[in-house]
């Protein structure tokens, strides 16, 4: 019996503690799939919810920052006097629209001019100096032009042809060149109608002084502000196109050396053929 019975109380409080510990077990899990579901239903709104405002600060505050320097430009044109400063403006309108223009040009006018050479010497060889022509006829840019009206004086003689390449050179130098002095008109008008707003702005200024009957800082460091808005303005123009026009220089300089070398090696094709 004390067997039996030993047998029956360690049975009685095995399975007591297999029922605490499953139902423990339970417990523990309960919350973790509470604590999941919450996971994974609520966070993903409070998420969205929480990830909302952020991107709708973010909008807000671009949108503030470019209504904001809109807006400033837009009052520091009308402050600065809104018929000087169109006509800056408008300096700067046309004098970009001829650098794109030439700049544009320029980059098509430039070649592969010993391409060009090899080409030209290889069609004589073939088909004589028409062919070489026909070559040039065909490429575009002011070297092909300069080969193509060297080459029409080729019966003439060396040295009618190295005169035509020369005047032709100038020709084509002088279309290089073109609008060029148009922009630097617009480089130097744009800061002289600044300081022309400048000085008129500033003569409101002593007028309003006059009419006051006394020197107040604000009328004075308003009037002056308001001047000194067309000379900024004026200045940034033409440190703008100034840069451009630099650049278009220094193409043209490259085209023109580019015309030079390769005449001088079209001459030298020229007397090969005629010996």
């Amino acid at each position: 019996m004390k067997k039996i019975f030993a047998v029956l109380t360690a049975v009685a409080v095995f399975s007591f503690g297999m029922t605490t510990n499953i139902n423990a077990q339970d417990a523990a899990e309960a919350p973790a799939e509470a604590t999941e579901q919450v996971a994974e239903n609520q966070p993903a709104e409070a998420v969205e919810v929480a990830e909302a405002p952020a991107e709708g600060v973010a909008e807000a505050v671009e949108a503030t920052e470019e209504a904001g320097m809109h807006q400033t430009l837009k009052t520091k044109f009308i402050e600065g006097g809104a018929g000087f400063m169109a006509t800056v403006v408008f300096c700067l309108i046309f004098g970009l629209a001829l650098c794109i223009e030439r700049i544009i040009y320029l980059n098509l006018s430039a070649i592969n001019t010993g391409k060009l050479l090899k080409a030209v010497d290889s069609a004589w060889d073939k088909g004589g100096v028409q062919a070489a022509m026909e070559v040039c006829r065909n490429t575009r840019g002011p070297v092909a032009s300069i080969f193509y009206q060297g080459l029409s004086r080729y019966e003439e003689g060396v040295d009618v042809v190295e005169k035509t390449v020369a005047s032709y050179g100038s020709v084509q130098l002088g279309l290089l060149e073109k609008n060029l002095s148009w922009i630097s008109l617009f480089i130097a008008l744009a800061p002289m109608l600044g300081f022309m707003g400048t000085v008129i702005g500033m003569i409101e200024a002593f007028d309003k002084i006059q009419q006051a009957g006394d020197i107040s800082a604000t009328v004075v460091a308003g009037g002056i502000k308001v001047a000194l808005l067309t000379t900024v303005l004026g200045l940034i123009v033409a440190i703008i196109l100034q840069i451009f026009y630099n650049y278009i220089l220094s193409r043209i300089d490259a085209l023109t050396n580019e015309m030079e070398d390769s005449s001088i090696s079209l001459l030298d094709i020229v007397v090969k053929h005629s010996k």
